[in-house]
């Protein structure tokens, strides 16, 4: 990372404080190396994708916080201010902008570009895997509250995006593979799917007592 890369770097941690580990800095640096390595898988341009990952989630804590009501779109007017402050030209705010605006699972404008596809996939795939898993159940035991409940299973389930982790992880992350936009995307998401698919069928063998 060069010198411009670090002081879009240290502004960028600047949101991070009292976060939510589910997305702290350290959630957007893996994104950072994820974007990063779908970048050059795909040909995509690296300086748009590097600056978009550092700033990708600089408003997260303010929307966890009720400050905001959208992390995207605040973060990509914000990611405005800090790269017009660092002397980054117009046409490169302009990309950056788009790929933050668009990175969330749900809701805002559908990634338009590569670079913003990039950004989408690698945040995505930071919600699969191992990785993953981690951060359903830490994000859970702060808002949900339950692991896993044996008398609702998923099938009765009714929240989006279910109501204890166990059912966050069939209705949500189970489901992210489907989203990628890149082939480098989709190549890694197949190996995190099947990862949580195997650890949702063990955690359910556990909870049922038969191992």
């Amino acid at each position: 990372m060069d010198s411009g890369f670090e002081d879009v770097k240290k502004r960028a941690k600047e949101y991070f404080g009292d976060v939510n580990p589910a997305h702290d800095w350290f959630h957007v640096m893996r994104v950072y190396n994820l974007s990063e390595k779908l970048a050059r898988d795909e040909g995509a341009d690296l300086e748009t994708v590097r600056l978009s990952a550092l700033l990708h989630d600089i408003g997260r804590g303010l929307e966890d916080d009720g400050e905001i009501n959208d992390h995207a779109e605040w973060g990509a007017d914000e990611a405005e201010t800090v790269l017009s402050d660092l002397g980054y030209g117009e046409s490169t705010i302009k990309k950056v902008k788009h790929c933050v605006r668009s990175h969330r699972y749900s809701g805002g404008p559908e990634p338009g570009t590569l670079e913003a596809k990039v950004l989408s996939d690698a945040d995505n795939l930071d919600a699969l895997g191992a990785t993953g898993i981690a951060r359903t159940f830490t994000y859970g035991g702060e808002n949900r509250g339950v692991i896993a409940d044996p008398g609702l299973p998923v099938e009765h389930d009714e929240s989006d995006s279910g109501e204890t982790s166990l059912n966050h992880l069939q209705k949500k992350i189970l489901g992210l593979k489907d989203r990628m936009y890149t082939d480098a995307g989709r190549e890694i998401a197949e190996d995190r799917h099947k990862y949580v698919k195997r650890y949702v069928e063990r955690f359910k063998e556990e909870m049922r007592g038969e191992k």
